[in-house]
């Protein structure tokens, strides 16, 4: 085991400020994900494997909520009032067996995608239990117990605001690291942040397509950068559009910026499917005639950018044709590219192996695709696969019907993080080669289970609470959040006369 100084002392740095940020737990796992290639040590035994420095946080929140005097409660609160941990649970022990038992039963009868342990590239071999068994299933399971020790955390008090500071923290520091590479190669420095990269992956930060130079930041490539960033911007964009806020909004600009001069097809093809939600909303504004403030600006600033563009072609024709051979080389032509060919055969290999091993998959960390979907199809069978698209579903229904019984503020927190999750999610389905979901998925998943679970334990305390209707003493129409229900029906009872609650919570 090798110990790396640079990964220690990033790790006390982020210690110190959610410490000073009354968040120690929370803002410190969330802040880490800055560190895309920054290791805590290099485990030898383990193949090489380098942990990255979220996993310190990460074990540092599930220990920490272990050693509570309550824990068994507070797990009977979780697994009581949250559906989902038992089909994360479930999935959990699957991977756990499935890496151990897969490999070993379909041992030979089918080709995978690992790691060489001399050359230090992806290669194709038969299907055998390899130390990515270990380390990958080790990250989910890992993920896994975060979330379940979040939704304790998030359940017994209310931490929103913790978790809105988090993810600012994270999104700051990955766009500062952006901007930081980007003017450094730009001026010729160099990598300056090469240091900081101390995880055991093949580092390509040197890179240029097109002649532009390929922002990689903390990250060992551009495309990991690339998937982070959208993740960030997906977060940023829906907070500054639900609550107008300045510093989302800046963030937002930037992280654009960063998103399409990163030349990674990841990048682009991402942006363009978070485009189509984007794209509809402000449709059907336009079809209710209520458009807002942020809508009219969006809206400007492209005619205005389109007008531009359109001008320097006309008086310059070929000003745009680095442009254009950039577009080229990541999007147009990038299935014909050598990688192209390469990230595909990964993936037709990898449906092979799912029919291979009769749709139970290679196990967990047995082999690499080019595609998050295809990745667990292949690593989790079927059954796996189905157990994850539950997951992944309740993700993407966010609060659903008990959305009006949080405040605008966590409604806007917890719509955004969902939104940061789902934006890497897509990210991953075009270029990530592991089914682990990520870190961010599990912190998501946590924040919005838990969200659901405070809302309905509120609806319940207040339907049990307000008096019938044909009694004739109040009539509510209840929106809003639970605590504000309950306010209400203390500020019912103090009354006399009848009582009527209005949709916008004045009182008449």
């Amino acid at each position: 085991m090798q110990v790396s100084l640079p990964g220690l002392l990033i790790c006390a740095a982020i210690l110190v400020t959610s410490y000073y940020s009354r968040g120690m737990l929370i803002i410190g796992l969330i802040a880490s994900q800055a560190f895309g290639a920054t290791a805590v040590m290099t485990l030898t035994f383990l193949g090489g494997s380098s942990p990255l420095i979220f996993t310190m946080f990460a074990a540092l929140l599930v220990t920490t909520v272990a050693a509570r005097r309550r824990i068994w409660l507070d797990l009977g609160l979780v697994f009581g009032s949250i559906r989902t941990v038992w089909i994360l649970t479930s999935l959990m022990l699957y991977a756990i067996i499935g890496s151990w038992l897969f490999p070993r039963f379909f041992a030979g009868q089918t080709a995978v995608f690992v790691q060489s342990k001399t050359r230090g590239i992806v290669i194709e071999d038969s299907l055998a239990p390899v130390s990515g068994n270990i380390s990958q299933t080790g990250y989910f399971v890992l993920g896994g117990l975060a979330a379940i020790a979040l939704c304790a955390l998030l359940l017994h008090s209310d931490r929103i605001d913790q978790v809105r500071r988090g993810f600012f923290v994270w999104c700051g520091l990955h766009t500062g690291m952006g901007v930081f590479d980007f003017i450094s190669k730009t001026v010729g420095a160099g990598d300056l942040l090469a240091p900081i990269r101390t995880a055991n992956y093949a580092i390509i930060s040197n890179a240029t397509e097109a002649g532009f130079v390929r922002i990689t930041g903390p990250f060992s490539e551009a495309s990991s950068f690339a998937s982070v960033s959208l993740a960030c911007l997906a977060f940023c964009y829906s907070y500054w559009r639900r609550t107008k806020s300045p510093l989302a909004k800046w963030l937002s600009a930037i992280l654009l910026f960063l998103s399409i001069l990163s030349t990674s097809s990841t990048a682009y093809v991402g942006l363009i499917l978070l485009c189509i939600p984007v794209a509809l909303s402000m449709l059907a504004s336009i079809l209710r005639g209520k458009v807002e403030g942020e809508e009219i600006l969006i809206m400007a600033l492209m005619v205005l950018g389109g007008t531009a563009i359109l001008g320097i072609s006309l008086y310059k024709a070929e000003a745009f044709d680095p442009f254009v051979r950039l577009i080229n080389s990541t999007i147009i032509n990038k299935a014909d590219s050598g990688s192209g060919h390469e990230r595909t055969y990964w993936n037709v290999k990898s449906l092979q192996s799912f029919l291979d091993t009769s749709g139970l998959g290679v196990g967990f960390g047995s082999s690499r695709a080019s595609s998050w979907p295809i990745a667990v199809l292949s690593q989790l069978g079927l059954f796996g696969s189905l157990m994850m698209g539950g997951l992944l579903c309740v993700l993407a229904r966010g609060l659903g019907a008990v959305r009006q019984w949080v405040d605008p503020e966590t409604d806007a927190v917890v719509a955004s993080v969902r939104n940061a999750a789902l934006a890497s999610i897509i990210a991953m389905s075009v270029s990530g080669g592991s089914a682990d979901p990520g870190i961010l998925f599990f912190i998501a998943l946590a924040v919005v289970c838990a969200t659901r679970a405070s809302a309905r334990r509120g609806i319940a305390a207040f339907e049990r609470s307000s008096p019938a209707s044909d009694d004739g003493v109040a009539a509510v129409v209840y929106s809003g959040s639970a605590e504000l229900a309950l306010r209400r029906q203390r500020l019912l009872a103090m009354c006399q006369g009848p009582v009527m609650f209005k949709m916008d919570g004045d009182v008449d």
